[in-house]
């Protein structure tokens, strides 16, 4: 008995052959893609972070200066200030020493930043003094950096 396939089953096999090459390339395609997005993601992620933490870390610092000269002001001559101003720097002392900087996932940073942000304006006000952390000045001539 001799079996060979009507010619309608190898029309059918032959666009089966056709769709499961089309489905085995976008397979490949988004495997591929998806291979790709990951690694660009990750390189991406990591970009942001180090220019995040940078930018924090480089506010958290102005801060601690500023404190630290406040602090030794307060020391030097406490009469000099008022209890509410010597409370706000101490205030704000222990702001920046609760500040999660090893814990970057912490949900409380922004809320922490924003305190500290406002108790700085806060305190110098109280001083009457100007001080703004306005970031890194990147390309600037020394002539233009104002202290």
């Amino acid at each position: 008995m001799d079996i060979r396939p009507e010619p309608a089953d190898t029309v059918s096999d032959i666009f089966d052959s056709s769709l499961n090459l089309e489905d085995a390339h976008f397979r490949e395609g988004y495997d591929d893609g998806h291979r790709d997005g990951i690694a660009a993601g990750k390189e991406e992620g990591r970009q942001v972070g180090l220019k995040t933490g940078f930018e924090t870390g480089e506010e958290l610092g102005f801060y601690r200066g500023c404190v630290g000269v406040w602090s030794s002001a307060v020391r030097a001559d406490p009469t000099r200030y008022s209890a509410r101003v010597q409370k706000s720097v101490r205030t704000m002392e222990a702001l920046l020493d609760g500040y999660p900087t090893m814990e970057p996932e912490d949900e409380r940073v922004q809320e922490m930043m924003g305190d500290l942000r406002l108790k700085f304006r806060a305190i110098c006000a109280s001083l009457g003094v100007k001080l703004e952390y306005r970031g890194y000045l990147k390309g600037v001539d020394n002539k233009d950096v104002e202290f």
